[in-house]
C-alpha cells in the first residue's frame, strides 16, 4: 500500500527543491525529486522536470559550455547515449501536455525540452521547442513567479539566440535578445539573486554582448542604432547587483571569454561614439538627473566602463619577464589617451566635464598612466603619453624628464633592432617618435626660456640624426628601411609618411630661430637663422605634400621678415591666407569650432605688420579688421554680452549659452593675439590720426581687455572697469557698443579727429548695440609715430621722402627723444585723399578704414613698393656675418592649409598662472595707454596710466611672495622675480623694468633730464637688459659726455614764499632759477641744424660751446685741469664725461649682441653716435646704414607681438 502524502511535507520539498536548483546543489536533487513525487503526486511535472535538468547537467558537467558569438557555432554537444535521462524525454512530453493547473511547472518543462535536444546538437528541434517567453498572461504578475521559472526565462532566450545563430543567423538572434531585455532584466536588478540565476543571467549577457559585437564589426549592426548599448548597459547593471564587493574577474564559466573582455568591448564602443562623434543612445541608459546632457552622460557611462575594465586589467596582469609585451595594456592606454585627447580638446567645454574639467580629468588620466606603467617594462608609448599628459597639466619638468626617459630608450632600442634585424613590438615606429619629437622641440621653444631654447637645439640635433637614418617616401607607396652601420638596412621599418618628415624639419627650424634670437653669439646667430630658413623652406617644399602646415608658415613668414625680405613675406602669407582649408569633420572636434580662423589671426597680424614696414598703413589698418571679421558675425566672436549692464543682469545671464562668445572658450594665448591685434591697429591710428586720437581709442583696449579675461583682481566680484567719467582725459570720447566698437565693421565705421568735442565730467559712459554706417576713409596722411611694448620704442620710421630731416622727437623718443611735441607728420605712401569726418552723436571715432572699392581681395594684388633709399640694403651684417638669403617661394606648396601637426594639449594653468599673466599683459596695456597720453602731451594722465602699471607689478610681487613657498614644493622649476618660469610672459622685475623706463621717457619730455636718468637706472637695477632704457640712459650719458646736460647743482635751492628782495614776486625754488641755464642746456639740439654724423669733423670746443650754451674755459675740454669745489663748477670733469662715454659704449655694444637688441635700431643709432663720439667715423656710418636697413624693414611695432608663442602657434 502506498504512503499518504503529507501536504505539508510536500510544500517543504518543494521549496527545498527549488532552492537545490537555484544554489546549483544537483547532488541534492535526486533525493528531493523522490520526496516530492511522495509528498506532492500533483507536481509530477515539476519532479520530472528536475529529473532531466540534473541529468543534462551532469553529462554537460565536463563539457565546455558554448559562449561567445561566433565560437558558438564550431562548439562541440554531448551525444545522446550519455545523456541517460534522454529516455524520459516522451514521459515528459506526455506531463506537459497534462499540466494545465501549473502554468510555472509547465513553462519549465518546456524550457528542459529544449535545453535536452540543444544538448545533443538537435538546434533545430530545440528551437521549436523552446518557448519565446512567459507571458504576463499566465500569471498574474512577473514580480510574483519563483527564482526558478526565471533562471528558464533567462535559459529560454539564450538557447533560442544560441541556435539562431548556429544556423548563420545572427540578426534573428540578435532580436531574440533584445526582445527578451525588457521582461528579464528585473532578474539582475536585484541584489538576492542566486547562484543559477548569476550563471544563466552572466551566460545570456555575455553571449548577447559579443554577438552584438560581432554583427558590429561585420556592418551589419549600426553605432546609431539608439538599441546599440542595450547589451553592455544590462551587463553594467548585472554587474552592480553583485553581492557585496565587485565580482572577480577571470572567466564567468568554463569556456566563455574573461569578463574583462566584455567590459573592454563596452569601452570601445563609448569610445569610438566619442571620437567619430555620434549621436549618445539613450536606450536604457541611467538617467541620475532629468536634465543631464547627452555629452554628460557619455562621459559619466565612459568612465565608469573604463574604471571597471581598469580594475580587472591591473589585478588580473602581473610583471613583464624580459621576453614578454603587455600589448593588451598598451592598448588600453592608446585608447585611454584618444579619449582623452577629444575630451581635453577644443570640441569639449569645461561645462560638459562637469566637476573638476580638463584638469581633473588629466590628473586622474596621469595616475592610470602611472598605474600602467608598473605592469609594463621600458614602454615608450607610457612614457611618450606621460610627457603629453605632464604638458597638459603646467609640469614642465616632469614633462620633459619623462621625453629624456622615452628618446633614451627609443634610441637604445632602435640600436638593436639596427643590429639584430629583428622589430620589437613594444618599440615605437619611426614616425611616431618624430612625432614626439617634434612636439618637445616645439614645447621647449613656446614655452621655455634660453636654457629650453639651448636643450631644443640639441633635441634638434638628435632630430637631424634620426632624419638622416630616413630614405624619403617612396612614391610607390612601398616600405622604407633604415639604414644600418655596414651600409645594411632593415627592411621591416615602417615607412615614414611624408607629413611627419614635414614636421620633423619644420621643428628643426623651430628649434635654430629660437636659439638665433637667445644666443649671445651674433656670428652664430646669423647661421642659426640661415638654417631656421633653410628647414622651414624644406617642411614645405613640394616634395614632402601639398597641404602648408599653419605653424610652418606663420614661423618661416615671421623669420623672413625679421630679416626684413618683406616681398617674400607679405607673398608667403598673402599665399596662405588664400589657401583652401582642410574640410575634415574630425578636425573640429579635435581643434575646435572655427580652427582655420582662429589659426590665422596670426598671420592676418603679421600680415598688417608687414604692410605697415611698407608704409601701407590703409591696408595694414584694414588687415587688423580682417583677422576679426573672418568670423562673420562679432557675436560669434563675443557672444551676445551688453558690457556694464547692471551686476543683477550681468549675473542672471552670465550661465546663459547665447551670452557666451568663442573668446570665452579660448585659452589666454589665444586672447592675447586678439588683444595685440587691436592694440596694433591702435599703433597705427596713433601714425595716421596722431597720439590723440590714439588717446580716444584706447579706452576701446581696456574694454576689449576686460571682456577677454575679466578681472585679474583677487576678488572674485570685481571686475575690469574703465576709468571713471571724471578721470576720462578731455579728449576721451564716449565708446562705441561692444561687438562692433572693439575693432570696427565694415559697415560701421566712423572717423575721428584731433577735434574731439570734450567730455563734460558729468557725461556717462554708454555701449550702444548698434553703430550707423559712415564714412570709409583715413582722415590724414600717416605719420610715424610708433611705440614698441617690449620696453623699446620708436616714435618715427623710415620716411617716403629722404630729404626730409629727422626731426628731434624722432632722435629722442626711446631715450634720445626729449620732445614727443616736436613730432612731425610724414608724407603717406599710400591712402585716399583726406575727406571731412563723419560725426555722429558729436563723437568722431577712428576706425582704420579704406577708400571706396577697397576690399579685403585688394590685399592680394599690387606691385611692391620700391627701396625709397638710394643706398642699396647690405648683404652684411654689422658684425661681418652674411645675412640669411629669402626663400625661393616656387618650391612652397601652399595649395590647402592645415592645422599644426604637432598638436599641443590645452595646458591647464592654475589659478595663480592666470592671474600673474593676465596682470602682466594688463601692464603692458595700461603703459601702451601711457604712451598714448605722453605722445599727446598729456602728461598727467600718461603719469597716472603708469601709476595703474605700477600698482599691478605690486601686487604681482605680494603675491609672489605670499606663494613662493606653496610653487617651490610643487614645482623645482617655480617662477621668482627674475624668473617667469614656464610659459611665463615677463618677471616681475621686467616688469618694474618696463614701468619705470616709461616714467623715465616721461620725465625725458617733460625736461628733467636728473629725473629721467634717475628713472633708467632704476629700470636697470631691476632688469640689466632692459633695451629702451639702456637706450635712453646711453643718450644722457653721451650728453653728459658731450656737455649738453650740465651737472647738478651742488647745494639744494631755498623756497622764497612771497618773493625777496633780490627776486622780487618770485614763488620758485632758488635752485630752479639758478639752473635754468641747465635744464635749458639742451634746447638747441631739440632741432638739428646739420646732418648725422658730420658733428665730428668740427672742433671739439667748438661743438661743446654750440650744443651747452654755456661759456668755458679756453682751455682745451682735452686738457687736464685743476679741479675746483663743486658748487663752483659750471661743467662736467672730464673723467666723469669719459666714463659716461665709456659706459654708454658698453651698455649699447652688449645689447645689440642680445637677442632682443640685435634689430632694434635705436640702440644701433645710438651706438652710432657712441662711435662718432669716440672719432670712430667709418663704424659710425656702417652702423648707421645699419640703421637706415632695419628701419626700412620695420613694421609700427615689434615683430614678436604677433603671436604670444614666439615663432610657435
Amino acid at each position: 500500500m502506498a504512503p499518504t502524502p503529507n501536504a505539508t511535507k510536500g510544500r517543504g520539498y518543494l521549496d527545498s527543491l527549488d532552492n537545490a536548483r537555484c544554489e546549483g546543489d544537483w547532488d541534492a536533487v535526486p533525493e528531493l525529486v523522490r520526496k516530492v513525487r511522495k509528498h506532492a503526486p500533483n507536481r509530477a511535472c515539476l519532479a520530472s522536470t528536475a529529473e532531466i535538468e540534473h541529468g543534462i547537467t551532469k553529462a554537460t558537467a565536463s563539457e565546455t559550455p558554448t559562449a561567445a558569438g561566433a565560437d558558438t557555432a564550431t562548439a562541440g554537444n554531448v551525444p545522446p547515449k550519455d545523456i541517460e535521462v534522454a529516455a524520459h524525454l516522451p514521459k515528459l512530453l506526455s506531463l506537459i501536455e497534462e499540466e494545465h493547473t501549473y502554468a510555472e511547472d509547465r513553462f519549465q518543462a518546456e524550457v528542459c525540452v529544449g535545453w535536452l535536444h540543444w544538448a545533443v546538437g538537435e538546434y533545430n528541434l530545440a528551437l521549436d521547442r523552446l518557448p519565446e517567453g512567459f507571458g504576463e498572461n499566465q500569471v498574474e504578475s512577473l514580480d510574483n513567479i519563483s527564482e526558478w521559472t526565471k533562471v528558464c526565462m533567462m535559459k529560454s532566450a539564450y538557447l533560442r539566440a544560441n541556435c539562431l545563430a548556429r544556423s548563420g543567423k545572427e540578426l534573428d538572434a540578435l532580436a531574440v535578445f533584445e526582445a527578451s531585455i525588457p521582461p528579464t532584466s528585473f532578474t539582475w536588478s536585484s541584489q538576492t539573486a542566486r547562484k543559477q540565476l548569476r550563471y544563466w543571467s552572466e551566460l545570456f549577457l555575455t553571449e548577447y554582448c559579443m554577438l552584438h559585437n560581432d554583427c558590429r564589426e561585420k556592418g551589419q549592426v549600426s553605432l546609431q542604432d539608439m538599441n546599440s548599448l542595450v547589451c553592455f548597459r544590462s551587463w553594467a547593471r548585472w554587474w552592480d547587483s553583485s553581492k557585496g564587493a565587485p565580482l572577480a574577474g577571470g572567466y564567468g564559466f568554463k569556456g566563455s571569454v574573461p569578463r574583462r573582455r566584455i567590459w573592454w568591448e563596452y569601452y570601445k564602443l563609448l569610445s569610438t561614439i566619442l571620437q567619430e562623434d555620434l549621436p549618445y543612445p539613450t536606450s536604457h541608459v541611467a538617467i541620475t538627473h532629468t536634465e543631464t546632457s547627452p555629452r554628460a552622460q557619455l562621459l559619466v557611462e565612459l568612465k565608469r566602463a573604463e574604471t571597471a575594465f581598469e580594475a580587472l586589467l591591473l589585478n588580473e596582469t602581473t610583471f613583464p619577464k624580459a621576453n614578454e609585451e603587455r600589448e593588451e595594456v598598451e592598448l588600453f592606454v592608446a585608447t585611454l589617451m584618444r579619449n582623452w585627447t577629444i575630451l581635453t580638446g577644443r570640441g569639449w567645454s569645461e561645462k560638459d566635464l562637469g566637476q573638476g574639467g580638463k584638469a581633473g580629468l588629466s590628473a586622474s588620466v596621469l595616475e592610470m598612466l602611472y598605474r600602467s606603467a608598473m605592469k609594463t617594462y621600458h614602454s615608450t608609448a607610457i612614457l611618450r603619453n606621460l610627457f603629453i599628459v605632464h604638458l597638459a597639466v603646467a609640469e614642465f619638468d616632469l614633462a620633459f624628464k619623462a621625453f629624456d626617459a622615452y628618446l633614451d630608450i627609443a634610441k637604445k632600442g632602435r640600436a638593436r633592432v639596427e643590429k639584430t634585424g629583428h622589430e620589437e613590438k613594444g618599440l615605437d615606429d619611426d614616425a611616431t617618435i618624430l612625432k614626439t619629437i617634434s612636439l618637445c622641440i616645439s614645447a621647449l621653444c613656446r614655452f621655455g626660456g634660453r636654457d629650453a631654447a639651448e636643450k631644443a637645439k640639441d633635441v634638434a640635433s638628435e632630430l637631424e640624426h634620426w632624419l638622416e637614418k630616413i630614405e624619403p617616401p617612396q612614391a610607390n607607396g612601398g616600405m622604407d628601411s633604415v639604414q644600418e652601420e655596414g651600409g645594411r638596412s632593415s627592411a621591416t621599418a615602417d615607412r615614414v609618411p611624408a607629413k611627419v618628415l614635414a614636421l620633423a624639419w619644420q621643428s628643426i627650424g623651430l628649434a635654430h630661430a629660437q636659439w638665433a634670437r637667445m644666443t649671445f653669439d651674433a656670428a652664430h646667430r646669423t647661421e642659426m637663422q640661415k638654417k631656421a630658413i633653410k628647414s622651414l623652406h624644406a617642411s614645405l617644399s613640394t616634395g614632402l605634400g601639398g597641404s602648408a602646415d599653419v605653424r610652418g608658415v606663420f614661423a618661416l613668414g615671421l623669420l623672413l621678415a625679421e630679416q626684413r625680405e618683406l616681398t617674400t613675406a607679405i607673398e608667403l602669407v598673402k599665399t596662405a591666407l588664400l589657401a583652401r582649408s582642410a574640410r575634415d569633420e574630425t578636425l573640429v572636434l579635435s581643434n575646435g569650432p572655427f580652427w582655420r580662423e582662429r589659426s590665422l589671426i596670426p598671420l592676418w597680424h603679421l600680415l598688417s605688420l608687414l604692410l605697415s614696414a611698407r608704409q601701407e598703413y590703409v591696408l595694414a589698418a584694414r588687415t587688423c579688421e580682417c583677422a576679426i571679421e573672418q568670423f562673420g558675425d562679432p557675436a560669434v566672436l563675443y557672444g551676445q554680452q551688453t558690457t556694464y549692464k547692471s551686476d543683477h543682469l550681468n549675473e542672471a545671464e552670465k550661465d546663459l549659452d547665447a551670452s557666451r562668445g568663442l573668446v570665452d572658450e579660448m585659452d589666454d594665448f589665444e586672447k592675447e593675439n586678439i588683444l595685440e591685434v587691436k592694440m596694433t591697429q591702435l599703433a597705427i591710428v596713433e601714425i595716421t590720426e596722431g597720439p590723440r586720437v590714439a588717446v580716444n581709442a584706447s579706452l576701446e583696449l581696456l574694454t576689449l581687455f576686460s571682456r577677454l579675461f575679466g578681472s585679474v583682481q583677487v576678488q572674485p566680484k570685481q571686475s575690469l572697469e574703465p576709468p571713471k567719467t571724471s578721470n576720462v582725459p578731455r579728449t576721451s570720447a564716449t565708446f562705441r557698443g561692444f561687438k562692433t566698437g572693439i575693432f570696427g565693421n565694415r559697415n560701421t565705421r566712423t572717423d575721428r579727429r584731433d577735434n574731439v568735442a570734450p567730455e563734460q565730467p558729468g557725461e556717462k559712459l554708454e555701449a550702444t548695440q548698434t553703430r550707423p554706417d559712415t564714412a570709409h576713409s583715413i582722415s590724414r596722411a600717416p605719420t610715424i609715430q610708433v611705440t614698441k611694448e617690449n620696453g623699446t620704442s620708436n616714435d618715427t620710421r623710415r620716411k617716403s621722402n629722404h630729404s626730409e630731416k629727422r626731426s628731434e622727437s624722432a632722435r629722442r623718443e626711446s631715450g634720445r627723444r626729449r620732445d614727443s611735441q616736436a613730432a612731425r607728420r610724414r608724407a603717406a605712401s599710400t591712402g585716399p585723399v583726406p575727406h571731412p569726418a563723419t560725426v555722429i552723436d558729436g563723437d568722431a571715432f577712428y576706425t582704420p578704414m579704406v577708400s571706396d572699392g577697397l576690399h579685403a581681395s585688394d590685399f592680394f594684388s599690387g606691385a611692391d613698393k620700391g627701396n625709397p633709399l638710394s643706398r642699396p640694403s647690405s648683404a652684411v651684417n654689422p658684425d661681418g656675418s652674411a645675412r640669411p638669403h629669402a626663400a625661393d617661394m616656387s618650391e612652397i606648396a601652399l595649395d590647402g592649409m592645415e592645422p599644426a601637426g604637432a598638436v599641443f594639449p590645452i595646458i591647464q594653468f592654475d589659478k595663480g598662472y592666470e592671474r600673474r599673466r593676465r596682470s602682466a599683459i594688463l601692464v603692458k596695456v595700461w603703459l601702451m595707454i601711457g604712451g598714448f597720453y605722453r605722445r599727446a602731451g598729456m602728461y598727467d594722465d600718461a603719469k597716472g596710466a603708469v601709476n595703474e602699471a605700477q600698482k599691478l607689478v605690486q601686487t604681482m610681487e605680494a603675491e609672489m611672495g605670499k606663494d613662493s613657498g606653496e610653487m617651490s614644493k610643487k614645482l623645482s622649476a617655480a617662477p621668482s622675480l627674475r624668473d617667469p618660469g614656464w610659459a611665463g610672459k615677463k618677471s616681475i622685475e621686467e616688469l618694474w623694468g618696463d614701468v619705470w623706463c616709461e616714467n623715465g621717457r616721461l620725465q625725458l619730455v617733460k625736461g628733467d633730464i636728473d629725473a629721467a636718468r634717475e628713472d633708467f637706472e632704476t629700470a636697470l637695477t631691476h632688469f640689466p637688459d632692459h633695451p629702451a632704457a639702456i637706450v635712453g640712459l646711453s643718450d644722457i650719458l653721451l650728453d653728459v659726455y658731450c656737455e649738453k646736460v650740465l651737472p647738478p647743482p651742488a647745494f639744494p635751492g631755498l623756497d622764497l614764499v612771497g618773493g625777496s628782495e633780490a627776486m622780487p614776486g618770485t614763488e620758485q625754488s632758488t635752485a630752479d632759477i639758478m639752473s635754468r641755464t641747465r635744464k635749458d642746456a639742451g634746447s638747441d639740439r631739440l632741432v638739428s641744424a646739420e646732418p648725422i654724423g658730420l658733428g665730428a669733423f668740427k672742433s671739439s670746443k667748438e661743438e661743446l660751446h654750440k650744443a651747452s650754451g654755456v661759456q668755458k674755459s679756453s682751455s682745451s675740454p682735452h686738457h687736464d685741469s685743476h679741479l675746483i669745489p663743486p658748487y663752483k663748477a659750471s661743467s662736467t670733469p672730464l673723467v666723469d664725461r669719459l666714463a659716461s662715454r665709456d659706459r654708454a659704449y658698453g651698455l649699447l655694444s652688449n645689447l645689440t649682441k642680445l637677442g632682443t637688441g640685435w634689430n632694434y635700431s635705436e640702440a644701433w643709432f645710438t651706438l652710432a653716435r657712441a662711435h662718432e663720439e669716440s672719432g670712430q667715423l667709418d663704424k659710425a656710418k656702417d652702423v648707421l646704414w645699419w640703421c637706415v636697413e632695419l628701419e626700412e624693414g620695420m613694421g609700427v611695432r615689434e615683430w614678436d607681438c604677433v603671436n604670444t608663442g614666439g615663432y610657435v602657434l
